[in-house]
C-alpha cells in the first residue's frame, strides 16, 4: 500500500506556477481514499490544486488538524469544490482561539474565521477526541498525549472563555497516520503538542513501531536551540527514515534538521508531490 501526498498550501512554493500562503493543506491518497488535511488560510489550496490537476470534488473527507485560521481559512473555498462532505476534527475546534504578542496583552482572534452556523450548513462535522479510522490503513491520531519533557505549546496562544483567557493546550491538535509496507508515514498539521509526542502516539494507536517518514508543520519555530536539538535526537532514536518539513518549522530549525538527516531530508512546500 502506497501513500501519495500533494502539498496544496504552504509558506513557500516548489515552482513559479504555484502560490505561496502562510498556511497548510495537503491531499493524502492511500488506495482509493482521498483525504484533505487542512485548507490553508485563504485560496491557495484551491488554486494550487488546479495547477496540479487535483480534482477536489473527488475528496472523500476533510480533516482539520486544529482550529487556527491558517489551517481553516480556506474551508469555504474548498467546500465550493467538494460540496457537502464529512469534516473530522476534535470538539475543541470550535473554541475561541486567540493569540497575543510580547508587546501587548490584548488577544487577537486566531480561530476558524467563519461562524459555526455557516459551516455546519455546508459540511457534515464529525467531532472526536479519539482516533478515527478513515481507511484500512489510514487514521487520525485523535488527541495527542503530552509525554515528552521538552515539548510544550507556545505561551502566546490562548482560548477565550466568558471574557477570560486561559492558555491553549491544543487538545484539538491532531495528525494523520498511514501504514505502509516500509512503516508509518505521519502527516502533521502544526504539531502544537509536539512532533515527537505525535509520532509516539501514532506508533501506539497503530501498533507499528517503524516510522518511515514524517512530514508537515513541526512548530520548531520559535523553539530554543535545545528543543530543536532534542527533537532531532529523538527522531534519530525513533529511527525515522525521512523527514519533510513545512510551514511552522522555521528556516533555522529546518537547516538543523537538514544537516542532521542529509539526503533523507526534504523541504515539503506547495506544489510538492511525494509518494511513499
Amino acid at each position: 500500500m502506497t501513500i501519495t501526498v500533494h502539498t496544496l498550501c504552504e509558506n513557500t512554493v516548489s515552482g513559479i506556477n504555484f502560490e505561496a500562503e502562510w498556511g497548510w493543506s495537503v491531499l493524502v491518497t492511500i488506495g482509493e481514499t482521498r483525504v484533505l488535511l487542512d485548507t490553508g488560510a485563504r485560496c491557495a489550496a484551491v488554486r494550487n490544486a488546479d495547477t496540479l490537476g487535483v480534482e477536489l470534488g473527488s475528496v472523500d473527507c476533510i480533516i482539520l488538524s486544529h482550529a487556527h485560521r491558517d489551517h481553516t481559512g480556506g474551508l469555504f473555498e474548498v467546500l465550493r469544490r467538494t460540496g457537502m462532505v464529512d469534516v473530522f476534527a476534535h470538539p475543541a475546534v470550535w473554541e475561541r482561539k486567540c493569540k497575543t504578542d510580547l508587546q501587548r496583552n490584548d488577544p487577537v482572534y486566531n480561530g476558524i474565521p467563519y461562524s459555526r452556523w455557516d459551516l455546519e450548513g455546508r459540511a457534515r462535522f464529525s467531532l472526536h477526541k479519539e482516533p478515527v479510522r478513515l481507511a484500512e490503513r489510514l487514521t487520525t491520531t485523535g488527541e495527542v498525549p503530552m509525554v515528552t519533557d521538552f515539548e510544550t505549546p507556545e505561551p502566546v496562544f490562548y482560548v477565550q472563555e466568558e471574557g477570560h483567557l486561559r492558555h491553549d493546550t491544543f487538545p484539538d491538535d491532531l495528525a494523520l497516520a498511514a501504514e505502509t509496507e516500509k512503516g508509518l508515514v505521519v502527516v502533521l498539521g502544526c504539531a502544537h503538542r509536539g512532533m515527537i509526542n505525535t509520532i509516539l502516539h501514532a506508533r501506539e494507536i497503530t501498533g507499528q513501531k517503524r516510522v518511515h517518514a514524517v512530514l508537515g508543520g513541526t512548530h520548531l519555530y520559535p523553539k530554543s536551540k535545545e528543543q530543536v536539538a532534542r527533537t532531532i535526537e529523538a527522531l534519530k532514536e525513533l529511527g525515522v527514515e525521512k523527514v519533510g518539513v513545512s510551514h511552522c518549522t522555521g528556516l533555522t530549525a529546518s537547516m538543523e534538521v537538514a544537516r542532521a538527516f542529509g539526503d533523507r531530508f526534504f523541504f515539503n512546500n506547495a506544489g510538492h508531490v511525494v509518494t511513499f
